[in-house]
This record gives C-alpha cells, structure tokens and sequence, in this order.
C-alpha cells in the first residue's frame, strides 16, 4: 500500500501553529476530524496520548510520528503536520521535531498503521526527503515527494537484488525491535545507506511488526563476510553457525552504522557456534547473546509473568476491602463478591505464574518447542510445593533439555521434520522434564523453601532491619535493572511461600526513588530545569503507584548524584518497613492496596514517606543551582 493512499491534501497542515506536543496532537487530531476520518475525535485523541505514555513515537532526526489503532476511526488515514520552528516532542535524540505524521487506523484494519509506520519512518530516515518536506510550498509538492520516493516491498527487493557485488565481499545484518516498527527499519536504512557510501555490498532482513522481509538465504549466509545482528529481541540466530557475528542493539544500527560495517569487513567478531537457543560464542556471549544468557532467559519469564502478578495482585488487594477474612466462609466477615475476586486474582492468577516463570524461561532457551515442557514442569513445582525456586529450576531444565532434543533428532530423515515440534518435542519434552521433577527436584527444594521461610520467620527485628534495608536498597540500585528484578523476584517467592515481610521492604525500597526525586523537585525548584520539575510531579503518580522506572531519566542524566541519594532512601524506607514488622499480602499497586494488604499501614506509610525525604534531602544538598530560565 502506497503512503499517498493514507495521506492526502485534506489531512496535511503545512503551519502548525503550536510548538508543544499536547497542542500539536490536538490540531492533528482536529485535522482528521475535518476530514472525515474519525468516529469520535476524543476517544481517538485519548488513545493516541496513551500511546506516548508508554513511550514517545518523536523518533529522531526532527521526526515524529504519533499513532493509535482503534474503533474511534472510521478509516485507515495519515495526518501530516509540519513546524519550521519544531516541537518538543521528547525524541530520541533530544531533538525538536519539525515534520509530525499521525497515523489513524480502525480496530480491524489488520495492521494498516503498523505497516504505514514502517514505511514512513524508512522513507524519513534520509536526509533528502526530510530537506525536501521541509522545503514544500504546498500540499500537492508534499504528496509528489512522498510519491516519488515510495516504494512498495517488492520494490525495494528487487532493487537490493540489483546492486552489484562489492570486492570486498558481502555483509548481512538482520535488524529487529521488540515492536517491530520505527527502529527496526531506521537501523536497517542506517546500515544500507553507509554500505552504499563506502562501496560495500549488504543485504539487511528486517524482522519488523508485519512479519520478515527481505529474508537471508542459507546460500547468502554461506558466502558472507560476516553477519551484523542489530536486535533487541530473538531472532533465529542458529542459521549463522560457524560465521562470524557482531551482536549489538538495534540503537547501535542506528548510532554506529559505519563502525559496524568495518567491524565486519575485519571479520573482528567471535565465531558462532550455535547452542540451539541462539547463544553466543564469545567469551562473554552469555551476557551478550540474544538466545543465550541466564539472565535474559530469567527476565525473559520474569517480564511474561508481571501481568499476571499485577492483576492477580491487585484483584487480591482489592478483596481484602471487606476484611482481611472476608474470603473465607462462615467468617463473620464473608463476602461473597471479595471470595470471587481471591478466586479469580489469587488461585488463577497467581497460581499461574510460578508455570508461566518457566514456560517463557524454557521458551527463551528453546524458543517455542520449549514452552510446552517449561509451563508443565512449573506447574509440577508449584502443586508439589517447590514454588519459585523449583519453578526456576524446571524452565531451565525443559530449555536444555528441549535443546538436547533437537540434536538428538537432528538425524531423522528430512521428511520427519513436520513431527518434531508437533510430536517429539513436547512428547519427549514434557516427559523427561516431568520425570526429572517429580522424582530428581521436587521434594528436596520444597525442604528449602520450607525452610528458608521458617528462617525468615524465626529472624528477630535487628536481622529483619538488615534484610529490610538489603531489600530497598536493592530495588533503587538500577531501578528495573536485573538487581532491582531479582529482589522484587525474592519478594514475589515469599508471598507465594506464605512469608509476606520481605515484599513490604520491596515495595517500600521501589516507591521512594521517583517520590524522592518528585519531592525534591518541589520543594528544591532551583536545582532543576522546568522541564525536570513538570517530571517530577509525573514522579508522584510514578511513586506512588510503585513504579520505580520513573526515576531513570533523572539518574541517567546525573548518576553520581541520584542513584546514591535512591538508593540511601530506599534502604531507609526498606529497613523502617521492617523495623515495624509490616507485612504486605499484595506483589503490586502501591499506595491503591497499602491500605488492604498491609496490617500496620499507616507506620508504612510513614517508613515509605521517611526514605523519600531522606532522598530528597540528600538531592537538595548534593545537587548545584541550575542557571536560571528565561
């Protein structure tokens, strides 16, 4: 589909008249109501600015391109606003943005705007187009341009298949994001467009939202020089076995084209060996390797079981309204509705995540053939009692041993191939994983989970302050980093092990950083920019709803300052927690279930509120004036 199908003269707007974002996507908005292209322009403008909460679509280069997919348009469309003085429109690189793309499409449009988004944020990576759109002096010379330029997919195929072979031999990148959109195709162009200036030959596979394009050839793969994988997400990395491959993010496609490239040309990466999920060959590939790594596999199941801690967490918190034993019958206090919402948030919810843990961490090592034995091994660890840990131990387990199962049906004549991930690997699968945990796992680590939490209950308050101040400090050190995920994971197995102190120093340690920082941007204005301070009440909302992650902007831009000053807090609000003896029976939601979940809330409160004005306080003497704003 050409972007001129989208885009017509009735949705550009050549002046925008505003220089902030909100007002921007506004006028945008009211631009694709004129023309007819929205059923209701609230609730499209609302789902729009829902989507820049999650992340900002201001992609760089003076580029911008807001979209949302929902029943509020009644058909597919592309808005184009331009600003000669640009937007603040907190992109990538900090820049304003000048030219802004909205796209608008209906629920059932099957990907229109993602295939849309794909095209455009490829045709605006050159700096050609870019000057030309900013030079247009009407709206019929912007649709020209875009015409001119755009191409459909099996254009753009054939003209890569033209290009003429490089004496310095050829070079394949693969390029992927976890959202398949804007960067997947930026670090693809980036890499094309610098091959082409130093005379090199490549050919880039974009794993982008619609699915693979332009995909590498086992021929391609054999011939090249070496393979460039640009990805923030798996890719089937198996196929490069015994090449030599560079691993970096997708940003580094977009950031570092050049230095890739000759990285390539001098075959200076590690040989990849192939380890069946896809993990590097290099010394430190463990780390590094999109398939490989006991980290990423563990976040892998970490990030997959979230959604089912916080719903199943919240919906629990929200039973306790009626009584802390309002869920179970023929107490005085009994609720029917609080025993079905403990039903629904805590027997299914969070019964599933000690089986959800280990399907996507054996997924992650195994890719899909893994999940089967993964979930069903989790599952055998939490009706035996063997909780998080087991089910740790079963993911791993079903991995590698799904791992072990494609090698050893390696052999099998070809036209048994089809069998194997519908047969032979969740047959052999499961039942080896089964077996191992029934009869090897099960029952020794239910022994140290009992008694890890019988320990935990037998500590007296100065070792609880420790743990306490241990916990909270752990959870502001990179605050959604692997640090902060392994103690949040640690607070997550006690609830489920029936021991709910550990968490409340958790919680406590992730609420005081962006609180901190909210505090001290209020009541310490002259250490931060207006920018930092309309941030900073974002921070409240952040904080209080235990959101740690809020606190990242302003510990990256100054580290030596911050991170200290959140991580004294937290361990302050973690070890007061604790010095208190609060409990807290919810994994998530913050201020929303303090007041349920806890027995002591009001002292929490207080030990939460305390480590915030310790870190705002330490900012407030620690951070220099900025100069003043004009």
């Amino acid at each position: 589909m050409k972007i001129t199908e989208l885009l017509t003269k009735h949705t550009i707007k050549l002046n925008l008249e505003s220089s902030q974002k909100e007002n921007v996507i506004e006028e945008l908005v009211s631009v694709l109501d004129q023309a007819g292209k929205l059923n209701d322009k609230e609730g499209y403008k609302e789902a729009v600015i829902n989507r820049e909460k999650q992340s900002s679509t201001g992609i760089g280069e003076g580029i911008a391109i807001p979209h949302a997919k929902t029943a509020s348009v009644k058909e597919p469309a592309i808005a184009f606003g331009r600003s000669k003085d640009g937007v603040d429109y907190e992109s990538l690189d900090s820049q304003p943005s000048h030219l802004v793309f909205m796209i608008a499409a209906t629920d059932g449009a099957n990907n229109t705007h993602l295939e849309a988004l794909s095209r455009l944020s490829t045709l605006l990576m050159r700096e050609e187009i870019r000057k030309q759109l900013l030079e247009a002096s009407s709206e019929d010379e912007i649709i020209d341009i875009i015409n001119q330029h755009d191409k459909d997919d099996e254009e753009e195929e054939q003209a890569e298949e033209a290009s003429a072979p490089s004496a310095k031999g050829k070079i394949l990148a693969v390029t992927a994001c976890p959202t398949g959109i804007a960067h997947t195709f930026m670090a693809a162009d980036a890499l094309k467009e610098k091959a082409k200036e130093l005379g090199v030959d490549i050919k880039v596979e974009t794993n982008g939202s619609s699915g693979i394009k332009n995909g590498l050839t086992a021929q391609e793969i054999e011939d090249a020089v070496a393979i460039i994988v640009a990805a923030d997400k798996q890719v089937e990395m198996d196929r490069f076995q015994g090449k030599h491959v560079i691993e970096v993010p997708v940003t580094a496609g977009i950031r570092r084209p050049q230095e890739l490239i000759e990285q390539a040309l001098k075959q200076d990466a590690p040989i990849y060996q192939g380890k069946g999920g896809g993990a590097s060959a290099s010394e430190d590939g463990a780390a590094k390797g999109k398939g490989g790594g006991f980290y990423k596999h563990l976040m892998s199941g970490v990030s997959n079981m979230l959604p089912f801690v916080v719903g199943g967490g919240i919906l629990v918190a929200v039973s306790f309204f009626w009584g802390i034993n309002a869920t179970k019958p023929g107490d005085p206090t009994y609720n029917e509705f609080a025993a079905v919402l403990s039903n629904i948030g805590g027997t299914n919810a969070l019964g599933l995540i000690v089986a959800v843990l280990a399907g996507f961490i054996a997924m992650s090592i195994a890719d899909r053939p893994g999940f089967a034995p993964g979930m069903v091994g989790g599952f055998m660890a939490t009706q035996a009692g063997a909780g998080f840990l087991g089910g740790l131990i079963a993911g791993f387990l079903a991995g590698y041993i799904v791992v072990l199962l494609k090698k050893v049906f390696a052999g099998l004549p070809q036209v048994l191939d089809g069998l194997k991930p519908v047969l032979l690997y969740p047959l052999f699968g499961i039942f080896l994983t089964g077996i191992i945990m029934h009869y090897v796992v099960n029952t020794p680590v239910k022994y140290i989970m009992d008694g890890m939490t019988h320990w935990l209950e037998g500590l007296g308050t100065g070792n609880l302050v420790v743990m306490g101040i241990v916990l909270g400090g752990m959870m502001a050190i990179d605050m959604g980093g692997p640090i902060n995920k392994a103690a949040f994971t640690f607070g997550i197995a006690m609830i489920e092990a029936g021991n709910f102190g550990p968490h409340a120093a958790i919680m406590a340690g992730g609420m005081v950083p962006p609180l901190g920082i909210a505090l001290a941007t209020t009541f310490f204005k002259n250490k931060f920019s207006k920018r930092d301070r309309e941030a900073g009440i974002t921070n409240y909302v952040m904080g209080l709803s235990f959101i740690t992650e809020g606190a990242i902007p302003f510990a990256a831009a100054d580290p030596a300052r911050v991170i200290p000053a959140c991580i004294i807090g937290s361990a302050v609000g973690g070890g007061l927690s604790q010095f208190f003896h609060v409990t807290l029976q919810a994994p998530h939601g913050g201020i929303f279930v303090l007041f349920f979940t806890t027995n002591h809330a009001l002292l929490y409160l207080l030990s939460i509120l305390i480590g915030a004005v310790v870190t705002a306080l330490i900012l407030g003497v620690l951070k220099k004036p900025v100069p003043t704003e004009k």
